[in-house]
């Protein structure tokens, strides 16, 4: 591996918090960040720091100037590494580093640095494994143009739907690590470039660990050099792909049975449970319809068909897919799904109603397939209602901890 480093003094002491901050082509805006940042760490961090560039592969003068910055900044080293990708370069400093908790920030600063502290107190204590700044967190403040606020806000509600994710903010340039979790974990993580923090995080949530969750103030870089559309494209297909490494089973090799066996359920793990509650439920719709159709008008056999098997669903749903337990958020678990009953019953009813329009003298089979056709699409939009926001109560119990922001 060609990897040019400029070491810092050997005797030097390694440093409780290694703060990386990756750069590629930043010229302009490289000296002014670091400076900041060193002076910050410095004079208001209560604890020993060390800021470290990686350049990866940059063209311009950004080398020069992160070499000229450690030779003259006490706590300032600088890497060089020839090939491009902020997730290779961020793994490559962390395991390299010397230090015992693991950071990174953005070269341009958004995230405001009073927020520091917080992210890495609960990863120096040993209570988490990571922490990130969110963006999306209750307390958080940005300020950021309506574009990106819809593509972050679009791209977490993906996540938790697809991946069923319980952190807030995936992609807010403001984390941390400890060391041993990253030697854990780094080695499972496929992507190189921009889907490296949410790959990162999913595969740490899935092993059980924990992960710390600080609202941050952040302030849009109007001179951002991201290219949305194509960073778009390559969250998508990294869901895509890290779906599939999940279904699979092996994405996280060894870790998760060494680090907990505590981590919740997983996707393919829900969705078979759901798979199965799902034709118990619709085998008791059919019947209970073809019951009531006989005694009660088709709209009305349908309706209660559908409220007694949201019930039971539900409730076993709670209890076998999503592992919740107790009584704990009863009523709220099944006001959710009575809100999932309302859009299988408005998918049905308009599917039956579109089918009766068109065959007035369609026979009760015909009526039961269209039915069960519609109830299959609305079974899709019941899984992703209930996973990501009547099962979110998980997150506030589990594995994520939020930490308000201090008002001192």
């Amino acid at each position: 591996m060609n990897v040019t480093a400029i070491s810092m003094d050997e005797a030097a002491t390694a440093p409780a918090v290694d703060v990386v901050v990756p750069v590629y082509n930043e010229e302009a805006d490289l000296e002014r960040g670091v400076r900041r940042l060193q002076a910050y760490l410095r004079d208001h961090f209560p604890v020993s720091a060390r800021v470290t560039i990686v350049d990866n592969g940059s063209t311009d003068g950004t080398w020069a100037i992160a070499a000229a910055l450690e030779r003259e900044l006490p706590g300032v080293r600088a890497v060089h590494l020839p090939w491009r990708g902020r997730g290779g370069a961020l793994s490559q400093a962390w395991l390299d580093s010397d230090a015992p908790v693991l950071a990174y920030t953005d070269v341009d600063l958004s995230t405001d640095l009073d927020a520091l502290l917080p992210l890495v107190a609960p990863l120096l204590s040993g209570h988490s494994d990571l922490a990130i700044g969110s963006r999306l967190s209750p307390g958080a403040r940005v300020v950021r143009g309506p574009r990106r606020e819809l593509i972050s806000r679009c791209y977490n509600l993906l996540l938790r739907v697809v991946l069923g994710v319980r952190f807030r903010d995936a992609q807010c340039g403001f984390k941390a690590i400890r060391a041993d979790v990253a030697r854990d974990l780094l080695p499972l993580v496929e992507n190189r470039r921009w889907f490296f923090d949410t790959e990162l995080l999913v595969l740490a949530e899935r092993a059980g660990m924990r992960i710390h969750e600080v609202p941050v103030d952040w302030t849009d870089d109007p001179d951002s050099r991201v290219d949305l559309v194509a960073t778009a494209v390559e969250d998508l297909h990294g869901v895509a792909r890290l779906t599939r490494r999940l279904l699979g089973g092996e994405a996280l090799g060894g870790v998760r049975g060494r680090l907990s066996a505590t981590a919740a359920p997983g996707l393919a793990r829900q969705l078979c449970s759901f798979a199965v509650i799902g034709a118990i439920s619709t085998a008791a719709y059919a019947l209970l319809f073809l019951l009531l159709r006989a005694h009660a008008p088709t709209p009305a056999a349908n309706a209660v068909a559908l409220l007694l098997t949201a019930v039971t669903n539900t409730a076993a749903n709670r209890r076998f897919t999503f592992g919740v337990r107790g009584g704990g958020g009863l009523a709220g678990d099944h006001l959710g799904g009575l809100v999932a009953f309302a859009l299988a019953l408005v998918c049905t009813n308009l599917s039956l109603t579109v089918l009766l329009a068109l065959r007035p003298d369609a026979a009760r089979a015909t009526e039961l397939g269209v039915l069960l056709a519609a109830g299959a699409v609305a079974t899709v939009a019941r899984f992703a209602l209930l996973r990501a926001l009547i099962f979110e109560r998980r997150r506030r119990f589990g594995r994520v901890i939020e930490i308000p922001r201090s008002r001192a």
